[in-house]
């Protein structure tokens, strides 16, 4: 007996390491310190040495039930994208600016080919962040999960000046609330999705005249990574009052996230349009409005507070990043929370 039999390949775990390498190498920065394959990763602070309180700030997360899709689509490179996302982004809605990721892999079994196009997912990811990749974990789990199964998770690190914070306590009434388009459905409410879809490849490869494409496609869509957009609106040198990342929870949990009490965001539905797949969702699935924006993002990925005279500046800048933005409402005095009308 020995570990292969008990259905852990050390060999494959070795190959899987190489193919992902190249991978891996587009992601990194100058601070990084070391090569990949060290029990940890190294990251040099001196060029953040000038700031006046070098401030870290950190985020974690996975993509849910989503990697449900890309296993029975067969489809893994763009699943890490939406690791990285929903960390970065988290990090973005701080004010920070994310310099480095790490990886986690659960997987039933190691498919270097496979596990290495995974990777290729997260170093794109990185990419798009600006964010170096250094370091990981892929972890054989026979007898607790399927062969073909896996899961996937990730963890951030990003730096910014305390005084750049953005903490929600600049946000008045009076404020502009700009919204920021997503690509889809992003990486929340996939339980549901599963519900209200069949997920058999017949089904996903299925082509929606109201979509321009197939279900699957359409779902699996990476989530947009913000952080150019955010640094954009920065570098405008417009000062942020209130962030929010529309993720799990919609609008009714995440909006209120970047107020301070006596202030409530109003949301205008008909500010923007709401794209065709969130629309399919509620029709097929009989969901009603208010799960709707209570559990998805409804197209905007990421919701700021800036000052009226700033709008325009981040509209600008928003677009510049090469993201769409919206003016979708306004934060008035009263009870904290979120009003959609």
């Amino acid at each position: 007996m020995d570990y292969k039999n008990a259905g852990v390949d050390i060999e494959a775990g070795y190959k899987s390491v190489e193919l992902m390498k190249q991978h891996i190498a587009k992601t990194m920065r100058p601070e990084v310190l070391g090569g990949i394959g060290g029990f940890s990763g190294a990251f040099s602070m001196k060029a953040f040495q000038n700031m006046e309180e070098p401030t870290l700030v950190s985020g974690t997360d996975g993509c849910g039930t989503k990697v449900k899709l890309a296993m029975v689509m067969d489809k893994h490179d763009t699943i890490g994208i939406d690791a990285v996302a929903m960390c970065v982004n988290d990090i973005a809605c701080a004010g920070g600016e994310p310099l480095f990721f790490l990886d986690y892999i659960a997987c039933g079994k190691n498919y270097p080919e496979k596990i290495a196009e995974i990777v290729s997912g997260v170093a794109e990811g990185c990419v798009q962040a600006g964010a170096a990749l250094i370091g990981g974990e892929t972890a054989e789990h026979p007898g607790l999960m399927q062969e073909d199964e896996y899961d996937l998770a990730g963890f951030a690190v990003g730096i910014i000046d305390k005084k750049d914070l953005i903490t929600g306590e600049a946000v008045t009434p009076g404020d502009v609330l700009i919204g920021i388009a997503s690509s889809g459905v992003h990486s929340n409410g996939f339980s549901l999705v599963r519900k209200v879809f069949e997920m058999t490849k017949e089904s996903l490869d299925t082509y929606y005249e109201e979509l321009g494409t197939t279900l699957g496609e359409a779902l699996l869509a990476p989530t947009r990574i913000y952080v150019k957009a955010l640094k954009e609106v920065k570098e405008a040198g417009v000062r942020i009052h209130g962030c929010s990342h529309i993720t799990g929870g919609g609008f009714y949990e995440n909006v209120p996230r970047m107020l301070k009490e006596g202030t409530r965001a109003v949301i205008e539905k008909n500010s923007y349009d709401v794209p065709a797949i969130f629309r399919l969702l509620a029709e097929k699935g009989s969901i009603e409005e208010k799960m709707m924006y209570n559990t998805y993002n409804m197209g905007l990925g990421m919701v700021l507070a800036v000052s009226p005279e700033d709008a325009d500046k981040t509209m600008e800048a928003v677009r510049k990043a090469g993201d769409t933005p919206y003016v979708v409402g306004h934060i008035e005095a009263g009870e904290k929370g979120v009003d959609l009308c």
